[in-house]
């Protein structure tokens, strides 16, 4: 049996504002042509499908077009939840939908209840760990004591081994589950999943099956032979720029694991953070690549550019993100020392400086009747309260 692993979609995400559906239909079409090219059977998305617990309509619609694309180019799919999207609202129809070939394995009390595939060598058990939240999946899986992530998963695994001793010999077994596992390396862009500070699952938990398909974090990456995160299919971090995101393609045999490769994506659309002044990224030959980039860019102008996003989009029309770092610039500790012992005048002529330039004469004279303003209503405000308290 060939096995297709990919996770994260995060259908529905938005990156520093800017919709992401264009971008996510096109990577998920990536997807679907490879279960054709590669005659894949089985696609499996270990959760995250979508990146809310309420996607919008136009999410679903995407959701869905890649759903029926994978469909078509023959394989049937498996997935879970993640800590995203919602348990209930994925796994809505999951009796129907199974039918079709799509299994929905969204179900806290159904996780040791597998989807059988059958290949040449017999059949395979696909089991769904959806995210398990310990406070609430605690009960549901008559397990008080568990307080962790690593305490409620090992109780779910212990249940999945318990169902698959009682499979027929031979029977090979894949779980899709989502988690931070030990071993792994957040990327910046997943949400925590963390409780009273304990959020990692050793690697160790998942021993006894052939395979698991992991979802969390957003780097294809091995934690252990047979345990694999495949990433999320587009970077959702400036942080993730340098990452090529991929699937793994994953053989079964009658032994069980055979082989896993791993299969790049193509680029949607490329990531640059820029540093330069305003003029040296509109006009440098340097950035040329960085055209059709989504951008974030830190100038570095000694005063503060007016509109220059506006300016920078004319090059760069993926710009998403601009911050200014004044060459010089103070960092907390140096700006607290500035300001002790000085006047509430001389602090805000200085912040206009550093965020601008120097404030002009009649500036600062707006500057300081907004202070005087300021200490008057104070006062005005002490002195009711303290009225109101002596008259109680």
């Amino acid at each position: 049996m060939r096995i297709l692993h990919t996770s994260d979609w995060h259908i529905g995400r938005t990156f520093h504002g800017v919709d992401l559906l264009a971008d996510q239909a096109s990577a998920l079409e990536s997807v679907a042509a490879l279960v054709r090219s590669h005659e894949i059977d089985v696609v499996v998305v270990p959760g995250d499908v979508y990146d809310r617990a309420i996607p919008s309509a136009d999410a679903v619609a995407v959701c869905q077009r890649a759903f029926e694309a994978i469909r078509e180019a023959g394989a049937v799919i498996v997935a879970t939840s993640g800590n995203h999207d919602s348990a209930t609202r994925l796994g809505a129809g999951a009796a129907f939908t199974g039918a079709g070939g799509l299994h929905l394995l969204t179900s806290v009390d159904g996780l040791d209840r597998p989807v059988v595939l059958q290949d040449a060598h017999g059949d395979v058990e696909f089991y769904g760990i959806p995210y398990l939240e310990p406070e609430i999946s605690r009960t549901r899986l008559d397990a008080p004591d568990a307080r962790s992530h690593a305490d409620i998963l090992s109780v779910a695994m212990a249940r999945v081994r318990a169902r698959h001793g009682d499979s027929s010999p031979g029977t090979r077994s894949v779980v899709l589950a989502h988690a931070f596992v030990v071993g792994g390396e957040a990327t910046g862009s997943e949400r925590s999943i963390s409780v009273g500070g304990v959020e990692t699952v050793p690697a160790g938990v998942f021993d006894g099956v052939d395979y698991v398909a992991l979802g969390h974090l957003h780097s294809p990456q091995t934690v252990v032979e047979h345990v694999r995160y495949s990433g999320s299919p587009l970077p959702y971090s400036f942080g993730e720029r340098s990452h090529r995101k991929a699937v793994w393609i994953v053989d079964l045999d009658a032994a069980g694991l055979a082989s896993v490769e791993r299969v790049d994506l193509p680029v949607v659309r490329g990531l640059s953070q820029l540093t330069g002044t305003l003029d040296e990224l509109t006009a440098s030959a340097e950035f040329d690549d960085a055209e059709e980039h989504y951008v974030s860019a830190v100038l570095t102008d000694p005063v503060r550019p007016v509109d220059a996003m506006r300016v920078l989009r004319e090059r760069f029309p993926h710009a998403i993100h601009l911050e200014w770092q004044r060459p010089g610039g103070l960092d907390d500790l140096e700006y607290r020392r500035k300001v002790r012992g000085r006047s509430d005048l001389d602090v805000a002529r200085s912040f206009v400086a550093d965020v601008r330039s120097d404030a002009t004469d009649g500036e600062l004279a707006l500057l300081e009747r907004a202070l005087t303003h300021s200490r008057v209503s104070g006062e005005h405000a002490v002195t009711v309260e303290r009225a109101a308290g002596a008259g109680e």
